[in-house]
């Protein structure tokens, strides 16, 4: 009866252990909704390390983007990681809906890396800013645990026609993963962005 009481007890720790560590990058979620950033706007009640992007099955250039997301060292997968991303739709343009007087970007979402650091975002190859000659991007925010949440330098397109000179060399010489090299693979487009945890935040 010791014995079968122990190991329930055990059990039990593990699993408020299991149950309370992926909330922990959560945990200080902003309580103003409408001035806080949108990386805490998610309405999943369980994020995990796979999301999609509205639209994507009516999308012509369907995207699959994978990644890992290490801790500062570069080598350590980074588990617990929100990542938040949003973009324009195919034609350039900020597609802006609204939901308890705060304006938001359609094209959207969000993930949590597992256990190794890795993430999969579904979406589609956004169009220029139709407002400017600006590259396409894809636009990202990153939350740690215990830590505020930052932007990190945007998902760029190793094929865009603006992606050219010096342009292309800074990033080149920068951040190089933020090109994304497009694979074309059972009908959609296949690419990789790993990110390392505060390489683009000086303070850090």
């Amino acid at each position: 009866m010791i014995v079968i009481i122990s190991v329930i007890l055990i059990l039990a720790n593990c699993y408020v252990v299991t149950a309370q560590e992926p909330t922990d990058v959560l945990k200080d979620i902003p309580e103003n909704y409408k001035k806080r950033s949108p990386i805490y706007d998610f309405s999943e009640k369980n994020l995990n390390s796979i999301d999609t992007i509205p639209d994507f099955s009516s999308k012509k250039n369907k995207l699959k983007i994978t990644g890992t997301i290490y801790e500062s060292d570069g080598v350590t997968p980074a588990k617990n990681i929100l990542l938040f991303v949003h973009q324009t739709d195919e034609n350039g343009n900020f597609e802006l809906k609204r939901h308890n007087k705060k304006r938001y970007v359609h094209h959207r979402g969000w993930v949590r890396t597992d256990e190794n650091g890795k993430y999969t975002l579904y979406t589609f190859v956004p169009g220029s800013f139709i407002y400017g000659k600006e590259l396409k991007q894809i636009y990202p925010i990153v939350k740690e645990p215990n830590k505020p949440e930052y932007k990190i330098e945007t998902f760029l397109f190793d094929d865009d026609p603006l992606l050219t000179g010096k342009c292309r060399a800074k990033v080149e010489d920068t951040d190089p993963q933020r090109i994304l090299k497009l694979d074309k693979k059972e009908g959609l487009w296949v690419a990789t962005r790993d990110i390392v945890l505060g390489k683009e935040i000086e303070s850090y």
